[in-house]
């Protein structure tokens, strides 16, 4: 692990104390990946049949002498590297002649050749987020084991989240754990889709005719692709017989599945899990996932994180469920506040109403209420953009905090030369559409060791959370590292301006 693992020195500024714990790019975090010779290409030619071909051409002792010797390299790296290579290979089964029996080290060896690692975080680190972690056993008093959540950006500017997991306290200390281990990509699995989703994505996408009705009215209130597919095999030959109703039938299919579900043997540790582009419109990355510990209008805790969904061309939001940060459920977010970066959820329900915070104008942070479709409404602007260090634009850094004096948002401004600061403010509890007070000269901006990087003059967080009268801020510098810094509570609220 590239990190400070000790902090025996504290930069403090005027509020913020930064710790000398950073965490910097990893290269040897890898997972494996299908890779498909020709296809990599700018211009592609498939070179996968002729591939196959010239392993077939190999006698089995030069397969298995080949087989082993690709363990011997890698299987330290992995998990489960054989069962990877016979997934790869089942992928590009169809190119096997019909009439040729493999054995199972000649279908490994050929999952092996269409396979490659993939370096999750070779260029930069950043953007973390920090929650309660599900595992609190062997602690001594005053600690508090935490999972930081990661943007991960390897070749490409391909992102994906990863996990790490922290020990804060007593005081002002804080550990990293072990970070070591192969990584492991989530198995994707059998989703439960709802239909008040369906109904919303219709809307967002302006689909209205007698075939999208007849689906709503249709599919029961949970149901899974096979439950889809099965009410698609039933509409009515009378709407089948439209010159329309294939296209609908398509895009539908389409929208269901863009919400899917991975999930993690129990075996795997939380920071050998990677959340890895699994559809088309976040084929370019997950960006900036903003944890939350929630509870439920029936009082049960859970987990869900907003991050922003990448195709190379469009951004969508998309937000993530979990009870326990080892099943994961994605689920796209619609409705006009929906339409932009940058949306963090509140930790609970505030007057029965389901809110979050987002930046939907791409300037101003605002406050939105998501309705019984699941849409999230026109927000209520909460910040604009009105001091010299965030005039371009403003927005949020995470989750609201609960604090008795009210909902502590660490903000971020971005001004002169795109350089972003990290600024506070203070909504009512009960009312958070009024802002009760503002940190106005901010709280962290980029200093002399942190400026320079993939994306210079930034310092950028997902969420924090208090732990034992302190705020803690896990936060990106430069968008190449993770940096720790930690702020007396009473102290930060005491500095507040009242609005």
């Amino acid at each position: 692990m590239t990190a400070t693992m000790d902090t025996p020195e504290l930069r403090t500024d005027d509020l913020a104390t930064r710790h000398e714990l950073v965490m910097a790019p990893d290269p040897r975090r890898v997972v494996i990946k299908l890779f498909v010779p020709g296809e990599d290409a700018q211009l592609v030619q498939n070179r996968a049949s002729g591939l196959i071909e010239r392993i077939l051409r190999l006698t089995e002792d030069e397969i298995v002498r080949l087989l082993d010797d690709v363990q011997s390299r890698f299987a330290g790296r992995h998990h489960d590297l054989l069962g990877v290579f016979g997934h790869h290979y089942d992928v590009v089964s169809h190119r096997v002649p019909a009439d040729r029996t493999l054995s199972p080290s000649a279908r490994s060896l050929i999952g092996a050749y269409f396979s490659h690692e993939f370096s999750v975080e070779a260029a930069a680190l950043c953007n973390p987020s920090m929650v309660p972690h599900p595992d609190q056993s062997d602690l001594e008093p005053g600690e508090l084991r935490v999972a930081i959540s990661l943007r991960q950006i390897g070749e490409g500017h391909i992102s994906s989240i990863g996990f790490c997991s922290a020990i804060l306290g007593p005081g002002d200390a804080i550990r990293l754990e072990d970070r070591e281990g192969p990584l492991t990509i989530g198995h994707r699995v059998g989703a439960k889709h709802m239909r008040h989703q369906l109904a919303a994505a219709l809307i967002d996408t302006e689909i209205d005719n007698e075939a999208s009705a007849y689906l709503a009215c249709a599919l029961p209130e949970r149901y899974t692709d096979e439950e889809f597919e099965e009410v698609i095999g039933h509409v009515p030959a009378e709407l089948l017989g439209r010159s329309t109703t294939q296209e609908t039938l398509d895009r539908i299919r389409h929208l269901v599945a863009g919400n899917y579900a991975v999930t993690f043997p129990a075996t795997v540790p939380l920071h050998q899990r990677v959340l890895w582009p699994a559809t088309p419109a976040e084929s370019n990355g997950m960006e900036d996932a903003r944890f939350v510990q929630v509870v439920d209008p029936d009082g049960r805790p859970a987990y869900q994180a907003t991050y922003t969904a990448y195709d190379g061309r469009h951004i969508s939001g998309r937000v993530i469920f979990s009870r326990d940060l080892r099943h994961f459920e994605v689920t796209t977010l619609h409705g006009p506040a929906a339409r932009n970066k940058g949306m963090a959820l509140f930790p609970r329900y505030v007057g029965g109403r389901k809110l979050a915070l987002c930046r939907s104008d791409g300037e101003t942070l605002g406050l939105a209420v998501r309705d019984e479709q699941h849409r999230w409404h026109h927000a209520t602007p909460l910040l604009t953009p009105h001091r010299g260090w965030d005039l371009i634009q403003v927005g949020n850094c995470g989750s609201p905090v609960e604090t008795e004096a009210g909902w502590l948002v660490l903000t971020h401004g971005v001004g002169p030369m795109r350089r972003y600061a990290i600024g506070a403010m203070l909504l009512d509890l009960e009312h958070p559409e009024r802002v009760i007070a503002d940190l106005p000269d901010g709280l962290m901006d980029p200093d002399e060791t942190e400026r320079e990087g993939y994306v210079p003059n930034v310092v950028y967080s997902c969420g924090g959370m208090v732990h034992d009268g302190r705020f803690w801020l896990p936060y990106g510098a430069s968008d190449v590292r993770v940096g720790f810094a930690s702020i007396p509570l009473d102290r930060l609220l005491a500095r507040m301006v009242p609005c």
